[in-house]
């Protein structure tokens, strides 16, 4: 099959993709106090020369005493760190790319044995069902956050961005809220329903919406996969997940970054079969936002092993071809594939797969 689908023009909001491939955000924690360098800029520039549409930076933190889970994870405030950021978006736009900072909370997850200086914080004091960790959030600490994603957002777009991603998946603040295993309120941040538990995600677009003002793209990444359950699930009908994600939307989302472990397997089963459509194609479906897909692209493994140090070689892209020509989802987002390879996006291009060098779970130790 030709990778026709894979390289036509995308636009929104004035905001033109060369391509429908992104690179998917992933933590590299790698940023010195903090502070994205040469080396974060140079990595980025590679993907960029090398083809990717659009790239979405590893999660970057908003202004709050224990938003990040790694010394290494950069920040999205001050001056130091957004000087930086504004650095490596000058060097993507020099080298014909776009790119949208991820701007993040990684409420309290834990990543090792590296702790911040203040108590961490979520929903309910809590990381997962029934095991607690943190304080639960006030008030006070919730409008706080709502107004340092706001000023995260407003910093991306000062400092030269061409859009901005919120994330709300894989068990981090965000989702802590959407799920019922790590939100136990009983005010207006809780509730039994799905629809009741996005109020808080909902509340931090109308925020960064307000502060983007209404003609900058707006990227929310969610998932019913958490890192603490890759079994979780927020939307088991398609009602459930209307339900969800239309507020989402209409507070103001322009994209939904929809993740899941494969991209392949269909969200729904039982009702559209195997070929079902995926996460990211009922999402399209019920809300009627663009989306973009991920899910162990080109590869024949999901990310999982990679952190117990396995490799993952090449695999046919037919089935996403497929996808993307019947217009399932918007846009495609590889991750590991791109670490191990800036020149990914060229070879498929051209129509090297047999170029293509799979993935080595050594590259995440290096920044290159």
């Amino acid at each position: 099959m030709t990778p026709d689908a894979l390289f036509r023009p995308f636009t929104l909001k004035g905001m033109t993709l060369a391509n429908r491939i992104v690179m998917a955000p992933m933590t590299r924690g790698m940023a010195t106090d903090g502070i994205p360098g040469a080396a974060q800029t140079a990595y980025y520039r590679k993907r960029a020369e090398g083809g990717v549409g659009l790239i979405l930076t590893e999660g970057t933190v908003i202004n709050r005493p224990a938003s990040r889970n790694m010394p290494g994870i950069p920040f999205f405030h001050g001056k130091p760190a957004l000087d930086g950021w504004t650095e490596v978006a000058q060097a993507v736009h020099a080298a014909g790319g776009k790119i949208a900072p991820q701007i993040w909370h990684t409420g309290s997850t834990r990543a090792g044995k590296w702790v911040p200086e203040a108590e961490v914080e979520s929903p309910s004091g809590l990381v997962g069902p029934d095991d607690p960790r943190g304080q639960a959030m006030t008030e006070e600490d919730i409008a706080d956050t709502i107004a340092a994603f706001a000023a995260a957002a407003r910093s991306a777009q000062a400092t030269g961005f061409d859009a901005v991603e919120i994330h709300g998946a894989h068990g981090y603040l965000i989702d802590q809220f959407f799920w019922s295993g790590t939100n136990l309120r009983t005010d207006r941040w809780g509730g039994a329903t799905i629809a009741e538990r996005a109020r808080f995600a909902a509340e931090i677009v109308k925020a960064v919406r307000a502060a983007l003002g209404p003609d900058f793209p707006l990227i929310l990444r969610v998932s019913q996969w958490k890192q603490q359950d890759y079994t979780a699930r927020l939307a088991s009908t398609q009602a459930e997940m209307e339900d969800w994600l239309l507020p989402l939307v209409d507070a103001g989302v322009d994209i939904l970054h929809c993740s899941q472990r494969r991209f392949w397997l269909p969200e729904f089963p039982e009702l559209d079969g195997e070929e079902g459509l995926n996460f990211a194609g009922w999402a399209k479906k019920l809300t009627g936002a663009a989306t973009i897909s991920v899910g162990s692209v080109g590869l024949n493994s999901d990310f999982g092993g990679a952190f117990a140090g396995e490799a993952s070689d090449n695999t046919p892209l037919d089935g996403l071809i497929r996808r993307m020509e019947r217009d399932e989802f918007d846009l495609i987002a590889v991750g590991r594939a791109l670490i191990s390879d800036a020149n990914w996006v060229r070879k498929v291009r051209e129509d090297r797969t047999q170029d293509l060098t799979g993935f080595d779970a050594a590259d995440l130790a290096v920044l290159a």
